[in-house]
């Protein structure tokens, strides 16, 4: 595929949102579906992770619409179908204030704010800096529920990831997945996900795609957001695929250090005590991703939550 993700099919209709940051013209991909169903009035902004896309959430994106709910779906700068500029300051404040302004552009007031992975740590930077925006929170599988580097994961340089990222290939993303993501259990629906990210990452903008990509895992190892999760005041649903054992930097850090770090089980509950209005909801034997794993389930409880 293309650098932004040039003949890869969304499942709804992708649209563009030009401005201006840091002295760079970009461009931000992004889905704005109506309600299907009988419109309830309310905005659902759904926050992709690092190897996802805002396509990765069209089932979410469905039944969300049907149940009546406005959904707008962001690709973040240096992801997708957004521009990948040679040059950017990364940070999760960065992404929100994009999000924030593309949210301005569509009317779009106080909103629900979902997201999954890193865009978990994302709606959470968000809801801190926007916090009269958000109506409630959703993390999925939110990485950043701890600190990696203080828990001894060794830094691994720009550069070193971008050489890392260099050699990424369809087998690889599909090996790290299942392992991480499903827990040993594959799909076939999900080799459209490992086409989709090893398409871009193989495809003729390969060191332009590569380079965002480091930026973009410095900032996650970099920025953590679990020292603020107290700070929140939105009403925050925590939903936790508890199998999951999502740790960035595993790959360098020591035995020891690797039995400590990414366990969901574990986290959920520790950060859902944290939180002022939190919700915790734990599916036993999911991993990363539960809206890709078990959608009838996620989904059950994400809108029996949303019309509490």
């Amino acid at each position: 595929y293309g650098p932004e993700l040039q003949g890869f099919e969304y499942p709804y209709e992708l649209n563009s949102y030009f401005f201006e940051s840091q002295g760079t013209h970009l461009k931000m991909g992004y889905m704005d579906t109506p309600a299907s169903g009988k419109p309830n009035g309310r905005t659902v902004v759904l926050m992709h992770g690092k190897n996802f896309c805002g396509a990765t959430w069209g089932d979410s994106i469905r039944v969300l619409s049907q149940a009546g709910y406005r959904v707008v779906t962001p690709d973040q700068i240096g992801f997708c179908s957004s521009t990948k500029p040679e040059k950017y300051q990364y940070s999760f404040q960065q992404l929100a204030t994009n999000t924030h302004a593309l949210l301005e552009k569509l009317k779009v007031g106080k909103a629900v704010i979902v997201g999954h992975s890193t865009g978990g740590m994302l709606a959470t930077r968000y809801a801190l800096m926007f916090a009269d925006q958000v109506e409630s929170l959703v993390l999925v599988n939110p990485i950043g529920l701890e600190d990696w580097k203080s828990l001894g994961v060794p830094y691994r340089t720009v550069d070193q990831w971008y050489q890392r990222e260099l050699t990424l290939t369809a087998d690889s993303v599909r090996a790290y997945e299942a392992k991480t993501y499903y827990v040993g259990r594959w799909q076939a629906q999900y080799e459209r996900w490992v086409d989709m990210l090893a398409g871009l990452n193989r495809g003729p903008g390969q060191r332009l795609v590569a380079w965002n990509s480091a930026l973009l895992y410095d900032m996650i190892f970099t920025q953590p957001v679990v020292y603020e999760f107290k700070d929140l005041k939105a009403p925050t649903l925590l939903i936790v695929g508890d199998a999951d054992t999502t740790a960035i930097g595993s790959d360098l850090a020591s035995k020891e250090v690797r039995e400590k770090i990414g366990r969901y089980a574990i986290l959920g509950k520790q950060i859902s005590a944290v939180i002022q209005k939190s919700t915790l909801v734990e599916f036993a034997g999911l991993g990363h991703a539960p809206q890709m794993e078990d959608p009838d389930k996620f989904h059950d409880a994400l809108l029996k939550w949303l019309a509490r």
